[in-house]
């Protein structure tokens, strides 16, 4: 299932070299990461929408420009999505609960 995600991340690093006049990304990039947090957020927003919306098509479209724009974030911060699947690994089988209430203090 994360071979697309390996991909992606693999194609939005050979990005950062790009020229911004010759890629979206490329451009966003260059614009820092003020305005690739930005787009993360309009992406977040939209999400919620589709969902308040109910319609399927929608909510898998937006997810997917959310998703895809956190990949960009997480490469311009040097992170990649094995270590988000890492995390979120070790919390598998931890109960939610617990897992929130081991993080007090530490945001």
């Amino acid at each position: 299932m994360s071979d697309i995600l390996k991909k992606l991340a693999e194609t939005l690093e050979a990005r950062k070299g790009a020229d911004p006049q010759s890629s979206y990304v490329a451009g966003l990039y260059a614009k820092g990461l003020d305005a690739i947090l930005k787009k993360v957020g309009e992406e977040a927003t939209e999400t919620v929408l589709a969902a308040k919306s109910g319609e399927r098509a929608k909510i898998i479209h937006e997810t997917a420009d959310l998703w895809f724009h956190t990949l960009i974030m997480l490469a311009q911060t040097g992170l990649k999505p094995d270590d988000i699947l890492a995390e979120l690994d070790r919390r598998f089988g931890v109960s939610g609960l617990d897992e929130k209430a081991s993080r007090q203090g530490h945001k």
